[in-house]
C-alpha cells in the first residue's frame, strides 16, 4: 500500500511544479513560498485535529521534536530554493533536477541510516544522476 501513498506524492508533486510555476510568474518567490507554507499549515493542522491526532504532542520526545524541527527546517530551506529555480528556468527541467533528491536520498540514507544499497538501488540512483547532468549540461 507504501506504493499507492507514493504514487499520489508524485502527481501531486507534479502538480504542484506546474501550479507553482504559474503562481510565481509576477511574485516574489520567497513571498510565494511563504503563501504556500500558510495553506499546508493550515490544511496539515486540520487534519491533525480532524482526525483527533493532536492528543499525540504530548508523547513527542525531544529527540524527535529536534529531528521534526530540523526536518522542517530542510523542508523550508527546499521550498525556498525551489521557488527561486522555478521563477528562473523552466519548470520541465527544474522539476526533473530537483528530484536529484532521490538520488542524494537513496546515499544518505546508505551512510547515515546504514540501510542496505542494492545493486537494483545503486543503477536507479546512477539514472537518476545521469539523467540529471544531461539536463542541467
Amino acid at each position: 500500500m507504501w506504493w499507492l501513498y507514493a504514487l499520489l506524492s508524485a502527481f501531486f508533486a507534479s502538480l504542484t511544479a506546474i501550479f507553482a510555476k504559474i503562481g510565481v510568474s509576477n511574485v516574489n518567490s520567497d513571498l510565494a513560498t511563504a503563501i504556500r507554507t500558510i495553506i499546508i499549515l493550515i490544511m496539515a493542522w486540520g487534519i491533525v485535529f480532524f482526525r483527533g491526532e493532536n492528543k499525540g504532542l504530548q508523547h513527542l520526545s525531544k529527540f524527535s521534536l529536534i529531528f521534526l524541527i530540523l526536518s522542517g527546517m530542510a523542508t523550508g530551506l527546499s521550498w525556498i530554493f525551489y521557488f527561486k529555480a522555478l521563477q528562473m528556468g523552466k519548470v520541465s527541467q527544474v522539476a526533473p533536477v530537483d528530484k536529484l533528491s532521490v538520488a542524494l536520498t537513496i546515499i544518505l540514507s546508505v551512510v547515515f541510516l546504514g540501510e542496505a544499497l542494492t545493486l537494483k538501488t545503486a543503477i536507479g540512483a546512477i539514472l537518476i544522476i545521469s539523467g540529471t547532468l544531461v539536463l542541467i549540461l
